[in-house]
């Protein structure tokens, strides 16, 4: 190959290389003055999931990345304590329900009726404890008996008749029945014993740990075995779902967007765009955060402003880097299509 055929082949690559460079870099239309642009990070909110009581992790079924649905089942505590003071609550409640039935029943048929076979008895007792005692009366005065037997008939008589008004009241009571009050405080601790079950149900419960809402394991703090308490978090959750995107809006542009404002989130991984809506704009400036590169807010002070995001296939990931273009007020959608040498310049 002569000098002059290479000569000219490279003046050819150069020539195309030339146009390629002018074609990407040169040719495009610069950003349009009815629209607005910032840069920013998704964001989204996380949750420390903990357990609601203090005792050991015996097992933990996800990994740091997997996604959950809400109410899955993502961590247990061991309950062999629990378990066994649920028992034993439930049988004093067995056992006072007992009580309280017995209470409420009151005295059986049989017992009454052997109460009444006592009264009867006692009646009887005294009828012929009045008969001596009337008797000796009459021999004590013609010197038949002494004075002594007729005391001591006395006294005997006395105490029939003391036992005779204990039986008496001794069946009135059976056929009452327990006195109320009784029955009240039975009752009262038979719902406290129940109530101690309920409790307990609960704490069990507490030894599983479930999802809230759908989201992606963030961190898993704890490994079984390790003490889980209130206020330790065992699982970072971070929603799927709702997501924004946190950027800066700088004062210039501040008069030229409102919230409920809709917006088109561009992102360099995809190549369509996603559409936003203006959803809080700060009331006070703040000065540039440092993740802001563009060398136009470098040096200004700029409001917050937060986009959110539809993303119904969760394809956008926490702190991904994005550019949001709204339209200013009276503008057209045309203006909100992002040019390319401005996603170059996002951080």
């Amino acid at each position: 190959m002569n000098k002059g055929l290479r000569v000219i082949i490279l003046l050819l690559i150069l020539g195309v290389a030339g146009g390629v460079y002018y074609w990407k870099y040169k040719s495009v239309e610069a950003p349009s003055d009815n629209t607005v642009t910032l840069y920013g990070n998704i964001d989204l909110r996380t949750v420390q999931l903990s357990f609601n009581e203090q005792e050991l992790v015996r097992e933990i079924l996800v990994d740091e990345g997997a996604m959950v649905e809400k109410g899955q089942l993502l961590a247990m505590l061991r309950d062999k304590r629990l378990l066994a003071q649920l028992q034993e609550a439930k049988s004093m409640v067995e056992a006072q329900d007992q009580v309280l039935r017995l209470l409420v029943n009151g005295t059986r048929p049989q017992e009454i009726a052997r109460i009444e076979a006592q009264l009867e008895a006692a009646q009887v007792k005294v009828a012929n404890g009045e008969r001596l005692a009337k008797r000796l009366k009459v021999t004590s005065e013609t010197g038949a008996s002494t004075i002594q037997d007729l005391d001591n008939a006395v006294a005997e008589l006395d105490v029939a008749r003391a036992e005779f008004n204990v039986v008496k009241e001794t069946l009135a009571l059976a056929r009452e029945g327990f006195r109320s009050e009784k029955i009240a405080e039975a009752r009262a601790v038979l719902k406290a014993q129940q109530a101690k079950v309920m409790l307990l149900q609960e704490r069990l419960k507490d030894t599983f740990l479930y999802a809230p809402a759908p989201g992606i394991i963030e961190s898993r703090i704890m490994e079984p075995g390790e003490l889980a308490a209130p206020g330790r978090t065992v699982l970072s959750l971070a929603l799927m779902a709702p997501k924004w995107v946190r950027a800066y809006l700088a004062e210039p542009d501040l008069g030229f967007v409102a919230q409920g404002m809709e917006a088109m989130v561009h992102s360099d991984s995809f190549s369509e765009a996603f559409k936003g809506k203006v959803g809080f704009i700060s009331s006070s400036a703040e000065f540039t955060p440092k993740s802001i590169q563009t060398t136009e807010l470098r040096t200004q002070l700029v409001y917050e402003i937060r986009i959110w995001l539809d993303d119904p296939d969760n394809r956008f990931r926490l702190g991904m880097p994005v550019t949001v273009v709204l339209k200013k007020r009276g503008s057209t959608n045309a203006d909100t299509r992002v040019k390319p040498e401005t996603r170059a310049n996002q951080g």
